[in-house]
């Protein structure tokens, strides 16, 4: 039986064993894994892996936001950022448009609440604008994970998101929108089953939460 992880040590980024099985559980479910050293090389990666003038969108992610990887993406120039885009759109009067920029860019990019051992991406959200890209309607997905996120379960990963992640998020989007967030949608890839599509960067090292 799993020993339950308290929810203080959801901020521990795992070792490297644990990192080998999750990427090596994750690789059997046709996803593209590296396990990378720190933020630093996910950045460079990621711009590795997106062909300039793509149509890429971000998720909402701290991990994005600290490694620098949300700037170069939509602030370079580089890319048809679907932000930048929207951000010009009547919310409105607009509104299918939108809709059809979210479920449907060349890459989406973002990052997820826990990545188990057994090989699946959890990630939560309260709108749930990014889900469709990630879970299909994108070319190619990448998610930029931090150490911290690896759990032993789905179980965990669902504690994870209720016990740790949440209250953090509420407290950013308490100061941003003055409201607290909600765990509305869950998104539970099990497997990827076109293989190479979803790519996932495993860091060494904890960043974000």
């Amino acid at each position: 039986m799993t020993t339950p992880m308290p929810a203080t040590a959801f901020a521990d980024p795992a070792q490297a064993q644990s990192l080998e099985r999750t990427a090596a559980a994750l690789t059997a479910h046709g996803f593209a894994v590296e396990i990378v050293e720190d933020a630093a090389a996910a950045r460079e990666r990621v711009k590795d892996l997106i062909p300039a003038g793509a149509t890429v969108l971000t998720g909402a992610s701290e991990t994005l936001r600290l490694s620098g990887i949300d700037e170069d993406l939509n602030a370079s120039g580089r890319y048809e950022s679907v932000r930048a885009r929207g951000m010009k759109l009547d919310r409105a009067k607009d509104a299918d448009e939108i809709r059809r920029l979210l479920a449907s860019p060349d890459v989406a990019v973002g990052s997820v609440n826990a990545v188990t051992e057994t090989g699946a991406l959890v990630i939560a959200s309260a709108s749930g604008s990014q889900l469709p890209g990630y879970a299909g309607g994108a070319a190619h997905a990448i998610w930029v994970v931090g150490a911290q996120k690896v759990v032993p379960d789905l179980g965990t990963a669902l504690r994870r998101i209720d016990e740790y992640v949440l209250p953090l998020e509420s407290a950013r989007v308490q100061v941003v929108y003055g409201g607290p967030s909600a765990v509305n949608r869950v998104l539970i890839l099990n497997a990827e089953p076109h293989p190479g599509r979803g790519t996932v960067l495993l860091l060494r090292v904890a960043i974000g939460y």
